[in-house]
């Protein structure tokens, strides 16, 4: 399966490693993405649903847990549903919201704090890990699945240092 490490120095390459993701989302698509408050986990998401087509505001899921949007993708139009589980306070919460529906074949799911759930969550297609460190962010992408290589063997990004 496909790793890649990559180092980035600030927003800007948080925001176009989001960009460089958009291009290679596929429905059915669950992505983890680890790091601590502020890693940038949000920022890369509304990163790439901007660049994948959506027009509106994107709001952090802290409170709500889950938002979604639609996006166009392969002339068709596809939910993505970006969870944020930081606040959840235990996996059966998220059960009990009914969130195990929307990982199915139609849906891109985005997953903030994966962790919170790990008893309850699909495997992801891929994880993403987030940390800061000094004055850069380092950033590893993992692809756990074929799904997840074959998006990863179409990402194109080179991150400006």
């Amino acid at each position: 399966m496909s790793s890649f490490q990559y180092h980035i120095s600030d927003e800007a390459g948080t925001i176009a490693l989001g960009t460089a993701l958009a291009h290679v989302l596929v429905p059915g698509l669950v992505v983890y993405l680890h790091g601590d408050l502020g890693a940038g986990k949000t920022t890369l998401t509304r990163a790439l649903l901007h660049a994948a087509g959506y027009r509106g505001h994107v709001k952090s899921p802290t409170y709500t847990l889950a938002e979604p949007y639609h996006i166009p993708l392969a002339e068709r139009m596809v939910t993505v549903i970006h969870f944020d589980l930081y606040r959840m306070s235990s996996a059966e919460e998220f059960l009990e919201a009914g969130f195990r529906e929307y990982f199915n074949d139609n849906t891109i799911c985005i997953v903030e704090w994966p962790e919170k759930g790990d008893a309850v969550l699909p495997t992801p297609d891929v994880n993403l890990s987030l940390t800061v460190t000094d004055h850069r962010r380092d950033v590893e992408l993992r692809a756990l699945s074929d799904k997840g290589n074959e998006c990863l063997a179409r990402l194109k990004f080179a991150p400006n240092l």
